[in-house]
C-alpha cells in the first residue's frame, strides 16, 4: 500500500498546533520556565550537531522549532508575521533576496 507524504506545515500552522495541544500548561509555566525548556533543547541540538545520528537530528531541529513556537504563544508573538516582516521581503540588511552584506557583518 503506498503512502502520500504528510503535508507540509508552515510556521502559523505549527504555532496553532503548539497552542492547541500545551497553551495551557505553558502559560503556566511561564516565559521564563519555558524559555529554560527551549535552552535545553537548544543543547540537545548542539550535541546532535556533532553526532552522526541523522534522526535523533531531525527530531532535536523539530524540538528546537515546536519550543520557539511555545514561547511566541507565551509571549503573544505570531510567528508567521513576525518573519514576513523581517524577512518577507529578502535580507533585512540589504535588502535583496541573494544576500550581499559583507561576510563580517550580519546576518
Amino acid at each position: 500500500m503506498e503512502t502520500t507524504p504528510p503535508p507540509d506545515i508552515s510556521f502559523a500552522d505549527l504555532q496553532a498546533k503548539i497552542r492547541t495541544m500545551y497553551f495551557d500548561k505553558d502559560v503556566a509555566r511561564g516565559v521564563d520556565g519555558t524559555f529554560m525548556w527551549f535552552m535545553e533543547e537548544v543543547g540537545e541540538l548542539a550535541s546532535a550537531l556533532r553526532g552522526t545520528d541523522k534522526e535523533n537530528l531531525a527530531e532535536e531541529f523539530a524540538d528546537v522549532i515546536a519550543w520557539l513556537a511555545t514561547i511566541a504563544n507565551v509571549a503573544g508573538v505570531d510567528l508567521s508575521a513576525a518573519l514576513i516582516a523581517k524577512y518577507g521581503h529578502g535580507c533585512p540588511g540589504c535588502g535583496r533576496l541573494a544576500c550581499t552584506c559583507p561576510a563580517e557583518e550580519k546576518p
